[in-house]
């Protein structure tokens, strides 16, 4: 681990993080811990269907109660909101957090947490990549007028729309992207500010990383201004075993699969602490520079429990202030 290196944490907005026994407004007093402890960001993701604090609702409760840490979406989804109406919504937080918003985004994937959501929210399945890029390109406009404006895209048009709240930045929160398909690879090479996957193999990590620098080079973008992050789910643990059940129950519960068809498609690290560290650390050695972890606990006391002692392998990254 190096000086450059910012670790965050997702903070456990859904039910099936926090527990039934706890109270959700725990999770403000779990954020400031956090913060204390020094973790650099606090993320939320987002959803329609499973029972969760909805994603900004939860960052606009922590931009007063924080000062320093980024507070960031992974992955907020677009389309389950207007897209006028949430770059309101993000510039307002933006605004009140002092600047220190980052927003990752997504379209959505097939199965029971993509194609379902854009049934819900009526809005078609089809070119939902276009729709996703559109989208942030109006946020941007939005986030860089001063007064009422026009936006044409080949899906999004929009006439007239009254001047905007202007966001703590000029120009608005960084807008990254989740994804690491060869055509999410480009377009975060292309358009976005920032890379946020979850892939199992840090090999993989680090080829999407390079073509990532090579569209952004050939776009005359400068490739070192693309914010290279991860998400990864981690669980300290007695032994690599017990840490596997562990996540095995987790998986089950928040995804409805078994752990070993989960870590085929996202990043999963699990064991005592020094395995962990040896772990994040071959992401780290692959170019990542924001690793944002998802502790795989299934109530809020273990949750505490974990983020204090991913805390302390952290070196350099997680002390307390």
């Amino acid at each position: 681990m190096t000086h450059d290196i910012r670790f965050g944490v997702l903070l456990p907005t859904g039910r099936a993080q926090w527990g039934d026994a706890a109270d959700p407004r725990e999770l403000i007093g779990f954020a400031v811990r956090a913060e204390r402890l020094g973790y650099d960001s606090l993320f939320v993701n987002d959803s329609l269907i499973s029972p969760r604090v909805e994603a900004l609702t939860m960052l606009a409760a922590l931009a007063p109660v924080t000062t320093r840490a980024t507070l960031g979406t992974g992955a907020l989804l677009p389309f389950l909101r207007r897209p006028v109406q949430t770059a309101q919504a993000l510039a307002s937080i933006d605004l009140l957090s002092g600047g220190r918003l980052a927003v990752a985004v997504g379209a959505g994937f097939p199965g029971r947490f993509g194609r379902p959501f854009y049934d819900l929210s009526e809005v078609p399945w089809p070119r939902r990549f276009e729709r996703l890029d559109e989208t942030v390109a109006l946020w941007r406009l939005l986030w860089s007028t001063e007064g009422p404006t026009s936006f044409h895209g080949e899906i999004l048009r929009f006439d007239d729309i009254p001047a905007p709240t202007p966001p703590f930045r000029k120009g608005g929160p960084p807008v990254w992207l989740a994804g690491a398909t060869p055509a999410a690879l480009s377009r975060a090479g292309r358009l976005y500010d920032g890379w946020l996957p979850y892939p199992p193999d840090p090999a993989d990590y680090r080829s999407g990383l390079e073509t990532i620098r090579e569209t952004a080079e050939a776009a005359s973008r400068d490739p070192g201004a693309i914010t290279a992050a991860l998400f990864v789910s981690v669980l300290i643990s007695e032994s690599a075993e017990s840490g596997r059940r562990a996540l095995d129950g987790y998986a089950r519960v928040a995804y409805g699969l078994p752990l070993e068809e989960l870590e085929k498609i996202q990043a999963v690290v699990t064991g005592p602490a020094e395995q962990v560290k040896a772990e994040l650390s071959r992401y780290t050695a692959a170019g990542a520079r924001h690793v944002v972890a998802r502790i795989g606990a299934l109530d809020l006391t273990t949750q505490t429990d974990q983020l204090e002692r991913l805390a302390e392998i952290i070196p350099g990254m997680c002390r307390e202030a």
